[in-house]
């Protein structure tokens, strides 16, 4: 199992300005994979913005959006973008529509009545990660994807997710198996303030939610290794460790004991 690290730019308080440093200091660390949570209507950095930084600032590490709301986003622009950063009921319709309008984005396709592409040559077909727990998203994942991305929820409660998620592919006819990408909060600082931040971040969803996501975070070293141990259990292949601070020095701390 690959374990990532999350970069902190819905962790309330975070200066844009510090992405770049953050997500190079974890390339340097070891982390392969560094992931955004994607929220409009939050006072945080924008994932696409977020993910646009770290590449600018990292030479190899994977860059992988965890949670990225495609629907509210025009199809092409989100294609473009995303292959940009890439080189260096209703709603569900409409997300169908839109995968289509990727595909056909990142394959050079014309856009609209014009001779013009929207991305560059040699653009490649971005891999796509599916989250949700309507049988249309695994279904969604089996056709588009190459694997689905749990919430950030303690490791139980995503079990029946990810069996979902493999019955789906099977289904579908997918060779091999699906890329299972687990989510999880950690603190090795500041416990109650990375508790305030976990919290503020997931009010909106209510009072029993956002408790439960603020009481799954990994706090201190030993929870850290309970919560790899535990998505390992479950044969997620990536775990990404989203930070409830923005402390830099957490980087290190969490590279001691995970990899």
């Amino acid at each position: 199992m690959k374990i990532g690290i999350g970069l902190p730019n819905q962790v309330l308080g975070t200066d844009p300005a510090a992405i770049p440093s953050w997500a190079a200091q974890a390339e340097q660390a070891g982390f392969e994979i560094l992931g955004t949570v994607g929220r409009i209507a939050y006072p945080g950095v924008m994932d696409t913005v977020a993910l646009a930084a770290a590449a600018a600032s990292t030479h190899s590490a994977e860059l992988l959006s965890a949670v990225l709301l495609g629907p509210v986003w025009p199809p092409v622009l989100l294609a473009k973008e995303v292959a940009g950063i890439d080189g260096m009921a209703a709603r569900g319709q409409r997300f169908d529509q839109d995968l289509g309008v990727y595909q056909r984005v990142w394959k050079g396709g014309r856009i609209g009545d014009g001779p013009n592409a929207a991305v560059t040559p040699g653009a490649r077909e971005i891999p796509l990660l599916f989250g949700g727990h309507a049988m249309a998203s695994y279904e969604r994942m089996a056709r588009w994807g190459t694997g689905y991305i749990g919430g950030s929820v303690p490791a139980p409660m995503v079990a029946s997710s990810f069996e979902a998620a493999r019955a789906a592919w099977d289904k579908a006819g997918r060779e091999g198996s699906p890329r299972l990408v687990a989510l999880a909060y950690f603190t090795l600082g500041d416990a109650e303030r990375g508790r305030s931040n976990v919290w503020d971040f997931y009010s909106m969803l209510g009072e029993q939610f956002a408790g439960l996501v603020t009481g799954g975070i990994a706090i201190g070293p030993d929870a850290v290794r309970e919560t790899v141990t535990a998505f390992a259990g479950l044969g997620a292949t990536d775990l990404i460790l989203n930070p409830a601070v923005g402390d830099p020095q957490e980087i290190n701390r969490l590279a001691d004991i995970v990899l």
